[in-house]
């Protein structure tokens, strides 16, 4: 009980920090967190004034994309969608964005192709990458509701960078393939303890430097 008490309190702190940098949030995004080893989840849409505490195998049509990257992805313990402004444009780019920068492939990884009508997602979740688009609408993931909040903010970041660039016909490359691997290696460890601890009812630790 006092794990998900703690959940529902940082469920309400990362509502705010999301709605109050995201404006577009208030209207499109919702926000969960996963309550480890009990099988549910705090949810709700970022605008709403409290989340409900919903069963993963029962989540309702609301909730649905939610509890199905959580069964999927045993080392997620937070989600967020439709945060952000220029991660709404990548459709117009090709769906995916290539890692380009280092702190990209060491928290965000590779993204998967845009999951569309709920074909394709887990496509999308099997790099184990932490950002994807379903029907053109962002989807943040993190092993913690804090790393996922950082996550949805460094998503944005790069997704201006990179739009902007496309956008201006300026050539985007990758990073070299020994700084992705190195830096996907590292994401990995990181989903693989997290996804043991979640296994055993415990939250994940958090994700500290490069």
């Amino acid at each position: 009980m006092h794990m998900e008490n703690e959940l529902h309190a940082l469920w309400l702190q990362l509502r705010d920090r999301l709605r109050d940098k995201h404006p577009m949030a208030r209207e499109h995004g919702t926000l969960s967190l996963r309550l480890p080893g009990l099988n549910a989840m705090w949810f709700g849409h970022i605008d709403q004034t409290l989340p409900t505490r919903v069963n993963l195998k029962e989540p309702g049509a609301a909730a649905a994309l939610h509890a199905r990257i959580y069964v999927r992805r045993g080392d997620v313990g937070a989600i967020a969608q439709g945060v952000g402004v220029f991660g709404w444009r990548l459709p117009d780019m090709g769906g995916a964005m290539p890692e380009v920068f280092d702190e990209q492939a060491r928290h965000l990884g590779r993204m998967g192709p845009e999951v569309r009508q709920g074909r394709g997602l887990d496509e999308a979740l099997s790099a184990g990458g932490n950002v994807l688009l379903v029907d053109g609408v962002p989807v943040s993931l993190g092993t913690t509701g804090s790393r996922m909040a950082l996550n949805a903010e460094l998503f944005e970041k790069c997704a201006k960078a990179y739009v902007l660039a496309v956008a201006t016909g300026c050539p985007v490359k990758p990073l070299p393939w020994l700084v992705r691997t190195i830096a996907n290696r590292r994401l990995m460890k990181d989903e693989r303890q997290a996804a043991q601890r979640m296994e055993d009812g415990l939250l994940p630790q958090e994700s500290k430097g490069y």
